[in-house]
């Protein structure tokens, strides 16, 4: 198994390098205004446009990068070194838009790949965030074939920004699982609160109400029942592309941590030379190497269709949990290396601090992922260990 870059692998991680240094001077601006200003924002777009990465997930047929869950995982890594979640503005529409009809596609897909248009997805509640079958959002059958949707949701990230929404909610009498495509300035949705959060984030994360919305009978966004299904599908994959993102942050920490122990003097000597502060830097080595090694792994062994969907889903769960922990050590260490300074917003190792707590939360929070892999060691025993052979 030969794991050096390919030449086109290189290629992407150059570019996705070479649009993160264009991103990385609006961090600043972001952290010290909450978020950016629209001419920022069609800056970036332009840019994001010029190399050639938007829409990594999606196609080259239908306007995308199209390109492989390991070269995904190679730009991921270095757009993740950004901080206020500026990564985001390199757009990946959701997967699940990939069940589109091909109606549905010119009029949501195609634009959002271009950069014209921008996805939310809604599948958090009040009682249904952990367990989304507890979900209370109802889309009732209308006589002329349409919905009617009812309920609220919570944590929909880039809801301020985005102009329509995939929502999650119980179908029909059956109570169907079902996801829906909806336009925002439909009557009836309102965004009833912003909260603040802990990190700065350059778009935000509404809570919103639905009050009999009404949809056509197209809006539903696969089948009616296969909402879980496909939700599942997308957070395999986005907990692979989070692992990718914590070991990019992780790795820019420590490089800065290292230069800082190289330059800092106190008692005479840089503390690069006090054998505690080598100790750290040498635990963060650690956590990033062996991390990206895994990632990469379950992304090669993804894109060579070596798992069952079960297997995957454990993999998935396993990177997204060791690499989202052990960011989070690494980043915590290099704050402290920095001491004061590392408290100061206006260095990166502070924001990024802030900004890894959540991917220990969303997409699955490590519980989660710990219940996902003992179900899979306790069923079907320790395979999910095991490399993959031909």
């Amino acid at each position: 198994m030969d794991f050096r870059l390919t030449a086109r692998q290189e290629e992407l991680r150059d570019s996705a390098r070479a649009l993160t240094g264009f991103i990385m001077k609006y961090e600043l601006d972001c952290e010290e205004n909450n978020g950016l200003p629209p001419q920022a924002h069609t800056e970036i777009r332009d840019a994001v446009l010029d190399s050639g990465l938007q829409a990594v997930n999606m196609p080259a047929e239908w306007g995308g990068a199209g390109l492989s869950i390991l070269e995904q995982v190679t730009v991921q890594a270095e757009l993740g070194r950004l901080t206020g979640a500026l990564w985001d503005m390199v757009w990946r529409p959701a997967n699940a838009l990939s069940f589109c009809t091909p109606e549905q596609r010119e009029r949501y897909l195609v634009p959002v790949i271009r950069g014209q248009r921008r996805d939310c997805y809604a599948v958090s509640e009040p009682e249904a965030g952990s367990d989304p079958q507890s979900l209370r959002t109802t889309a009732t059958r209308t006589e002329d074939g349409g919905w009617v949707l009812n309920g609220e949701k919570w944590f929909v990230t880039v809801g301020d920004h985005a102009d329509f929404m995939i929502v999650l909610a119980a179908a029909g009498e059956e109570a169907a699982p079902t996801l829906f495509l909806v336009d925002k300035d439909i009557p009836g949705i309102e965004m009833t609160r912003v909260p603040r959060w802990m990190h700065t984030f350059v778009y935000e994360h509404p809570e919103f109400t639905f009050t009999d919305v009404r949809l056509p009978g197209d809006a539903v966004l696969g089948e009616v029942g296969t909402g879980y299904d496909i939700t599942r599908s997308w957070f395999t994959e986005e907990r692979l592309m989070i692992a990718a993102r914590t070991i990019g942050a992780a790795e820019r920490a420590l490089e800065l941590a290292r230069d800082w122990a190289v330059e800092r003097r106190q008692f005479g000597s840089p503390i690069a030379d006090f054998q505690l502060i080598q100790g750290m830097l040498a635990d963060c080595a650690v956590d990033i190497a062996v991390n990206r090694a895994y990632t990469h792994q379950v992304a090669w062994e993804v894109d060579e269709g070596v798992l069952d969907r079960k297997t995957l889903h454990a993999k998935a769960a396993i990177a997204k949990l060791s690499a989202s922990e052990a960011s989070g050590r690494v980043i915590d260490r290099c704050l402290q290396i920095f001491g004061g300074r590392g408290y100061d917003r206006s260095y990166p190792v502070e924001r990024l601090y802030r900004e890894l707590r959540v991917d220990r939360i969303w997409e699955g929070t490590s519980e989660i992922q710990r219940l996902i892999v003992a179900g899979e060691l306790v069923k079907r025993g320790t395979g999910v260990l095991r490399m993959p052979s031909s």
